[in-house]
């Protein structure tokens, strides 16, 4: 427990932040103010700008939301694209990507893997997860934050990474990070060649606050290949996101709308699914309702999991999820949601565990 900055109350909040979850929801204006120089403080040790470059005389990116106007010498948001000399450099393209990847074996820790199916019918094979450097969102409680460091990613020539996915024990590919969309143009090359070598599943996850053609585009790649998309709903409040991450989620609930209403009826399978870490003292009961709520309104087959959290990154003062908070979202995402999972259990102690799952019904 510490004492919030803006109300003076003791309360459970993370002492990097240093504001509370009610001040951010009574107080909008001044807990994003407050909020800036935090994300500000954090890019410039990355060597990442501080905020979306908005230049008048500058060069617009519009691979995501972002929409960075991007002046001389200046990088985008996401570090992978910089003016130079009024021209538009970028370390990824539809030919090559910055990324790391490995081979991970079936069953793997997929935010997909409880209901995918992938563990029966990829029995004995792998899952080529792509790790992308770069982000569009400054989480501060990122559970993968070497994404910032893009000068220590290996780039890749889009034939190359299509080799390394058509070996005959690949089953799926899996695209993560950072988050693909600052990636996509290569994503999508990628994709569509591996596609006309092998029958494969290709999945995202990612904030999907990526421009709307792209991410409909993905939409079709995944339909086509009977992949998932799962987004990460970070919070439903779009001041509570924008302080949490640096930026506004709008675009993130737009596009998940749009994959449910164009893609959903066509799939045979789950094709779309979500993900909301529960962050303790900040992404609560209120906010998992608001989400179901949301996800509910398109289709309450959609699959929900929420992740317990792990102190992590600007955050890690900060405890696992307490178990009653796990509990609670769960039983309030279970009023609107058919498939609701809960991510992480092994980080709840094992008595905690037992109980919890005696109480809700939990069947692994």
């Amino acid at each position: 427990m510490r004492i919030c900055k803006i109300c003076k109350k003791e309360k459970l909040i993370s002492e990097n932040l240093g504001i509370c979850i009610e001040c951010i929801r009574e107080n909008p204006k001044e807990a994003i103010n407050f909020s800036k120089q935090i994300h500000k403080k954090i890019r410039e040790n990355f060597n990442l700008p501080s905020f979306t470059p908005k230049s008048e005389k500058g060069i617009e990116c519009n691979i995501c939301n972002n929409k960075c106007v991007i002046d001389i010498g200046q990088k985008g948001y996401c570090g992978l694209r910089e003016n130079i000399n009024g021209i538009l450099k970028s370390k990824t393209s539809t030919d090559y990507g910055v990324f790391d990847f490995y081979y991970d074996p079936i069953p793997t820790n997929c935010c997909a893997e409880w209901f995918c199916g992938a563990e029966k019918d990829g029995k004995g094979k792998y899952n080529l997860a792509v790790f992308f450097y770069g982000c569009s969102f400054n989480c501060l409680f990122c559970q993968n934050y070497s994404h910032k460091f893009i000068e220590k990613g290996k780039i890749f020539k889009t034939h190359q990474i299509i080799n390394y996915a058509n070996r005959q024990e690949v089953y799926c590919i899996c695209f993560f990070g950072g988050s693909p969309e600052p990636q996509l143009p290569f994503v999508i090359k990628f994709s569509e060649g591996i596609l006309i070598k092998k029958k494969i599943r290709i999945c995202f996850e990612w904030n999907g606050c990526g421009n709307e053609n792209l991410v409909r585009k993905i939409g079709e790649i995944a339909l086509k290949s009977k992949g998932i998309i799962k987004f990460d709903l970070k919070a439903f409040d779009e001041n509570l996101n924008i302080v949490l991450t640096g930026v506004s989620n709008k675009k993130t609930l737009e596009n998940f709308k749009l994959i449910a209403q164009e893609f959903l009826k066509k799939a045979d399978y789950p094709l779309l699914t979500a993900t909301t870490l529960l962050v303790p003292g900040y992404i609560d009961q209120i906010e998992v309702e608001k989400i179901a709520k949301f996800i509910s309104s398109l289709s309450p087959e959609i699959p929900y999991s929420l992740l317990i959290f792990h102190p992590e990154f600007y955050m890690n003062d900060l405890p696992i999820t307490p178990s009653k908070t796990v509990f609670k979202c769960y039983e309030t995402a279970k009023k609107y949601l058919k498939n609701v999972n809960i991510g992480n259990f092994h980080l709840l102690k094992w008595e905690t565990s037992h109980w919890f799952i005696k109480k809700c019904g939990i069947i692994f």
